[in-house]
């Protein structure tokens, strides 16, 4: 059986048509806000007479809250459902965007961005927690493949929305925008978002009961290898994203349009290797494709370090990064799929659980390894690490793991 059918309506085929298309835009709303005001930054900060380094704090605070939300949201939703916390989220984010507008001095702005993330996180930790209640085995790896295609893209698509609202308005207007869209997601989720998890499986307890959760979730052996692996292998991916624009346009001298370039050409690889992801999962093959892809990007992390190494010509430099971000959309629907198969009850939890553990991993290891500067060698040692770090784990514990 491929799908449990839950909330998917009488006959099933209606609601699943619109239900994946809507659940990968409400998991990728949260990484659009992050990025999509980056262009507009240098002005941000000169209109509210803050250094660079505060400003980027405005960055850091909207991470925080998608790390971190995911914790409040996935017990949230095995208590009361999916639904009606997901709508009160999706509103909470667009009034949060309005404030973010509104905002009078940059640490308004920093505490508004922080309740925009945790809003924000809700797409992402629900929706998952759905995509459990609804489907399972090769059609849940599928689903997860689906909505890693379309969220995958959002942090090329943001700049790229956001430099376009930033030749009709001003900063204030791109988070005027982001609750607009925010509205758009509401509607969105309320005709195509139904509930599926019934009362019978829903919790009862209060805080006791999702502290619970999140602990049963966490001494879930076979979950837990799965989530450390797409931990580490999201750690080399989030490197990419925070330190790939050094690297080329300092380092290497490609201009921003180029860089634009590379970034949209590497979003194809994402979406092509969730299309493989969904293809060879629907084999049982979950398990073997990841140790497959892993070993590639070992390789190709290795091939990306001795390019740096060598002072090689760009095109040396771009091919391993292609292979290694084209896996990153491979692992990231499978395990998570692989992952969430090990939990029977409090999916929700077990999400926010997953999401968290990667969102954390990711965000804080590449920042705090810049500390002296950005190269070329530091991205590819650093993507070589964790890319053969999550393979280790894999290889040695996962295969218990894929048994349970």
């Amino acid at each position: 059986m491929s799908a449990r059918g839950a909330g998917a309506g009488p006959d099933g085929a209606p609601s699943r048509r619109a239900l994946l298309p809507a659940l990968g835009a409400l998991s990728a709303f949260g990484p659009i806000s992050m990025d999509v005001y980056l262009p507009a930054l240098p002005a941000l900060g000169r209109d509210l007479s803050a250094g660079d380094a505060v400003v980027q704090v405005t960055l850091s605070a909207c991470l925080i809250g998608l790390a971190l939300g995911q914790l409040l949201w996935g017990p949230i939703s095995d208590r009361y459902g999916r639904r009606v916390p997901m709508l009160w989220a999706i509103a909470g984010f667009a009034l949060a965007s309005i404030a973010c507008a509104a905002a009078p001095t940059v640490g308004a702005l920093i505490a508004a961005r922080l309740l925009q993330g945790v809003c924000g996180s809700a797409g992402m930790a629900i929706g998952r927690a759905v995509v459990h209640d609804v489907y399972e085995g090769s059609a849940a790896i599928g689903a997860y493949a689906t909505l890693m295609a379309i969220s995958g893209v959002a942090p090329v698509l943001a700049p790229l929305l956001g430099g376009a609202l930033l030749t009709v308005t001003d900063w204030r207007g791109v988070f005027v925008a982001l609750a607009a869209i925010g509205v758009a997601l509401l509607l969105t989720a309320a005709l195509c978002v139904p509930e599926t998890l019934p009362r019978a499986e829903r919790t009862t307890g209060g805080l006791g009961s999702d502290l619970r959760g999140l602990a049963a979730a966490l001494s879930n052996g076979p979950f837990m290898v799965f989530a450390v692996t797409l931990s580490l292998t999201t750690c080399g991916f989030f490197t990419y994203l925070q330190m790939s624009s050094f690297v080329l346009q300092d380092e290497f001298g490609i201009d921003a349009q180029g860089f634009a370039l590379v970034f949209a050409v590497n979003a194809v690889g994402i979406v092509l290797g969730t299309r493989l992801s969904r293809r060879l999962a629907a084999h049982g093959h979950g398990r073997r494709l990841v140790v497959w892809t892993l070993s590639i990007g070992t390789i190709a992390a290795a091939a990306l370090l001795l390019s740096a190494l060598l002072h090689a010509a760009l095109p040396w430099l771009l091919a391993p990064l292609f292979l290694l971000v084209a896996a990153h959309g491979v692992n990231n629907p499978t395990l998570t799929g692989l992952s969430l198969a090990r939990i029977a009850h409090g999916a929700g939890s077990a999400s926010a659980v997953l999401g968290t553990l990667a969102a954390l991993l990711g965000a804080l290891v590449p920042p705090l390894l810049s500390g002296n500067g950005v190269s070329a060698v530091l991205m590819a040692s650093t993507m070589l690490v964790a890319t053969a770090a999550a393979l280790v784990v894999l290889a040695t514990a996962g295969r218990r793991a894929a048994r349970t």
